[in-house]
């Protein structure tokens, strides 16, 4: 078999290069050094990068992702989110990765892993409030339940990314939810008796909100999100659309506003675009008031 031709494929359908193995070409060098990594790894040294010697390579780069993106995420103020190990750019000082110091993890087999599987493509985002009072709470409760989620937004608008986007987060309730999205837990632990917890803990008071609608019903009074948290997440929306061509589009009423109930389509697990959980179904009202609407609009005025 020869060896460069193959691989120089599986690096065109896996999307791995030879610098990953510390050379730059596809000939006997390259050769050589796979089979030095694999076997410092246990793997069978035959020099081909097939699709074991793939997942235990991105796996180890993802657990170090900061020493492999390019340029180094803050470099002239940029900031990066990640998606199968590559650099996104977002317009959001505050991003942390689940490899940094106070990164937050997502436990393994808490969702489903696309470690060496060719790139997969989320074309649906997903817009949830968690319950909690921050969102190092949230990363305990889902990892206690043993489910997941992409992101979390945290009330002073930090961004934590806790799980490469590669990854199918178990966070929507269906797989055929799961499968094709991305999904964020925005802080808020809804229920107005926690209005001084957040007061006390020097975040200031969250904005209430008491006209919202949800399925056809008005909700009681419950807290909303502050204003850098929405913030934080149009740029969230922002650099998932750049980066990962996901269509800034929600559900809409018949008046051209952001539906405010269950849509079929979503629920079907066809849409693409950005949604809230209750899009998807009935039995959920998170993200409750939010216009997601606006925040696309927005986003297209800016560009």
């Amino acid at each position: 078999m020869d060896k460069d031709f193959y691989n120089e494929a599986s690096a065109k359908k896996l999307g791995w290069e030879p610098e990953w193995f510390g050379v730059s070409t596809f000939d006997d060098r390259l050769v050589r050094a796979v089979r030095k990594w694999q076997k410092e790894s246990g793997l069978k040294p035959d020099g081909m990068v097939g699709p074991v010697t793939f997942r235990r390579i991105w796996t180890q780069r993802e657990a170090n992702i900061d020493n492999y993106i390019k340029p180094p995420r803050h470099t002239n103020g940029q900031s990066y989110i990640v998606h199968n190990s590559k650099a996104i750019p977002i317009d959001w000082p505050h991003v942390i990765l689940w490899s940094d110091d106070m990164g937050l993890n997502m436990k393994e087999g808490s969702y489903t892993s696309y470690a060496g599987h060719e790139d997969r493509k989320p074309s649906l985002f997903v817009t949830h409030w968690d319950v909690c009072l921050s969102s190092f709470s949230c990363a305990k409760v889902l990892n206690k339940r043993g489910i997941s989620i992409h992101f979390m937004i945290d009330n002073d608008g930090t961004i934590y990314q806790s799980l490469d986007t590669q990854h199918a987060a178990w966070h929507a309730g269906s797989r055929k939810w799961n499968n094709p999205s991305i999904g964020v837990e925005i802080s808020n632990a809804y229920y107005l008796k926690y209005q001084k917890t957040y007061v006390s803990r020097g975040h200031g008071k969250r904005p209430l909100m008491d006209d919202a609608w949800v399925h056809g019903a008005p909700q009681p009074p419950f807290l909303g999100f502050y204003d850098v948290q929405l913030e934080a997440l149009k740029a969230l929306y922002k650099a998932i659309h750049e980066g990962l061509s996901v269509p800034l589009q929600t559900p809409l009423n018949e008046n051209g506003g952001t539906l405010l109930g269950m849509s079929k389509q979503a629920a079907s697990g066809r849409y693409k675009g950005f949604i809230s959980h209750y899009h998807l179904t009935k039995r959920k009202i998170d993200c409750a008031g939010l216009d997601i609407q606006k925040i696309l609009e927005e986003i297209k005025d800016e560009r």
